[in-house]
């Protein structure tokens, strides 16, 4: 069977920089952390980290009432990312609504704070009078995914996987074999999470969350670093418009990058331990798969969340794999771990990178753990033409996802 070819013609962030792809992109190009304080997170007994990378500058009324009762933080998000993907891509609306378009939008898990605020109510007085009509639909898993459907009018297959950091490299590679297989000619996909003192209280306990650089947060987290000291959790939404090469020409789109190849696979041994070896399959089965060779990848993206054994395990793997010439940085410096919207964001981030033909290097990497010093830790902006670009993610309940992808020319 003849695959598809499959390129990228519209991106849309959301981050803790603000609304939009190029706020997003110029802060990544200054060095700019968006981890604060969260006062919060000071007020809760056992949890030791008290630092966040939280969105800002979002308007939900620029979405209608009607569509936004149904949405909570990460769903809102979700919309803004995708509406500002379809205007970058110049997509026709007949093309949105004709069922030639699907969804891949997932989360790690659905809106902590909505719950918390049904219980808090429903506990107290045992009482639904109260309740919304509209909250279980601000809370179910497809959440993101089916109000990006309902608030852009789109028909076609609407898929919400759900792998924790892995979710957004998943959900563009899920989309990206849609549109090769045949089934959809256009996909928005990537991912979307919301921050609750949850998240890092989940990782605090299992000694994975930065609490070193309470009172320095721009700091924080370090990945490959020798200080680093954990995940800072972030939230927000990245979005890719992924599309057929042949409608892309058609209709004279703008192509920003084409999706070479996608792998993911799983770690069954170890629920919470990543695995060099893992890794390692998951990457080498995305170059197989883009016929490509390990010499070609002119740039990797790496997962790199800063824990200490983590960046160890993915660090052993690129450099069993890439050696020591191939460049490597991760952007959790800058953007903290924006879970689910981690694999979008970096994307768009690695595609941009890609355009500029400048790698932006790793935030506060100043002194790097010998056991990763055996790749190639890009420490400062570097000017470099980069044809291939692998992006890897992953997640804990052992699923990796690698994507690699291609330089758009007119061939």
């Amino acid at each position: 069977m003849q695959l598809k070819r499959v390129v990228v013609t519209g991106a849309g962030a959301v981050s803790p920089f603000g609304v939009g792809k190029d706020i997003l992109m110029d802060s990544l190009y200054r060095g700019a952390s968006g981890t604060v304080t969260v006062p919060e997170l000071k007020s809760i007994k056992g949890v030791r980290s008290h630092v966040a990378a939280l969105v800002k500058g979002v308007d939900p009324g620029v979405i209608p009432r009607k569509y936004r009762r149904s949405m909570s933080k990460m769903s809102i998000y979700a919309v803004l990312a995708c509406q500002e993907a379809l205007r970058e891509a110049n997509i026709p609306a007949e093309r949105i609504s004709g069922g030639n378009m699907g969804i891949c939008i997932g989360s790690t898990i659905d809106s902590i704070d909505t719950l918390q605020k049904f219980f808090e109510e429903y506990l107290a007085e045992k009482n639904m009078e109260q309740m919304r009509s509209t909250i279980f639909f601000q809370i179910m898993n497809h959440s993101c995914a089916f109000n990006v459907s309902q608030a852009l009018g789109i028909e076609g297959r609407v898929i919400a996987p759900s792998a924790a950091c892995s979710t957004g490299c998943q959900a563009v590679g899920i989309g990206y074999e849609m549109i090769a297989f045949g089934k959809q000619e256009l996909m928005l996909c990537g991912g979307a999470d919301e921050f609750h003192p949850l998240s890092t209280a989940s990782f605090d306990i299992i000694n994975a969350a930065s609490a070193g650089y309470n009172d320095r947060p721009h700091k924080t987290p370090r990945p490959f670093d020798r200080d680093r000291d954990g995940i800072v959790c972030a939230e927000g939404s990245g979005i890719l418009l992924l599309e057929s090469m042949e409608s892309a020409r058609e209709r004279g789109a703008v192509i920003l990058a084409e999706v070479a190849g996608f792998a993911t696979n799983s770690y069954p041994e170890n629920i919470a331990d990543p695995s060099a070896a893992s890794m390692k399959s998951c990457m080498k089965r995305a170059l197989s798969e883009a016929g490509i060779n390990p010499s070609d990848i002119d740039y990797i993206n790496a997962h790199a969340t800063a824990t200490i054994q983590g960046d160890i395990e993915e660090g052993r793997a690129i450099g069993e794999i890439f050696g020591e010439k191939t460049p490597v940085s991760s952007l959790k410096g800058h953007l903290g771990h924006t879970m689910a919207a981690s694999g979008g964001l970096e994307l768009i981030a690695t595609i941009e990178m890609m355009r500029s033909n400048c790698i932006i290097p790793t935030l506060n990497l100043e002194n790097p753990d010998e056991l990763c010093k055996k790749i190639n830790l890009t420490m400062k902006l570097e000017n470099r033409e980069i044809r291939f670009a692998l992006k890897n993610n992953f997640a804990l309940g052992g699923v990796n996802s690698s994507l690699i992808l291609r330089r758009y020319e007119n061939d």
